[in-house]
């Protein structure tokens, strides 16, 4: 199914950010906000900072802070 995402998704508690997931592989980062239908993929994201966003008491807060300028984009 090309265009959607293959890895596991957790959804988690926000008032923003529905799901995330993290492909080992790729290291991409996924991230299903609540109000866009696109899957946001973050390049080249080290494990740590999935790790750190999971753990994160508020998701957007950490996205805002360590990866929206910090790691490349791709809406799928």
């Amino acid at each position: 199914m090309e265009g959607f995402s293959m890895i596991e998704m957790e959804y988690v508690r926000s008032s923003n950010v529905e799901q995330i997931g993290y492909d080992e592989n790729t290291s991409e980062l996924h991230v299903r906000f609540l109000t866009s239908p696109q899957l946001y993929v973050y390049l080249n994201v080290p494990r740590q900072v999935y790790d750190d966003l999971r753990m994160a008491s508020s998701k957007g807060t950490f996205l805002h802070a360590q990866v929206y300028k910090n790691y490349s984009v791709e809406k799928r």
